[in-house]
């Protein structure tokens, strides 16, 4: 589904690392998923549905990165779910998880609105792909899919509930150096 989604206008890929887009590993010793993969080179850095922003991995001296901001919104996602698991706010896990899954998700999008889009990092399946899940106002637990192109159709969905219908699906945002 990545390469379907109509683009307004050339995607920002002069600031995406490319080569670590492929070489990257994750502790399994497997890189990037593949729906990912082919999001970021069909896509960009960009708004997706008029509200998400996907994080690419980018060069050295440039901001919104995988590298850079994705590690600080995980590091935020797991610091509030640590607070509310000690504090027993069990809605956080609803509706698809409990509190063993958070340890293992790591964000990879953003919504202007608050909302979280993350791998599960522990759910490799056997072609590469990671379980996408959605973390409402860093409030709740939504399974979205096995896969980033599992996923897509329902973040489009929700996005034009709010939204409406747009005439594409992706806005390319310039790059920007720290």
């Amino acid at each position: 589904m990545p390469d379907e989604l109509t683009v307004n206008g050339r995607p920002t890929l002069e600031h995406v690392d490319l080569e670590l887009l492929d070489s990257y590993r994750f502790p399994d010793g497997a890189g990037f998923p593949e729906s990912y993969r082919a999001f970021i080179r069909h896509a960009g850095w960009a708004r997706l549905f008029g509200l998400w922003l996907i994080y690419p991995p980018v060069l050295p001296g440039f901001a919104d990165g995988l590298q850079g901001r994705g590690e600080n919104l995980t590091a935020r996602f797991l610091s509030v779910y640590r607070e509310g698991e000690e504090e027993e706010f069990e809605w956080m896990v609803e509706p698809d998880a409990d509190w063993s899954r958070p340890v293992s998700l790591r964000v990879f999008g953003w919504s202007e609105n608050g909302d979280a889009l993350l791998w599960d990092t522990s759910s490799r399946t056997p072609d590469g792909e990671f379980a996408v899940w959605e973390s409402r106002s860093l409030d709740s637990l939504h399974r979205l899919g096995g896969s980033l192109s599992e996923a897509l159709p329902l973040i489009q969905a929700r996005a034009r509930g709010s939204f409406g219908a747009r005439g594409h699906d992706v806005k390319p945002l310039p790059a920007v150096r720290l």
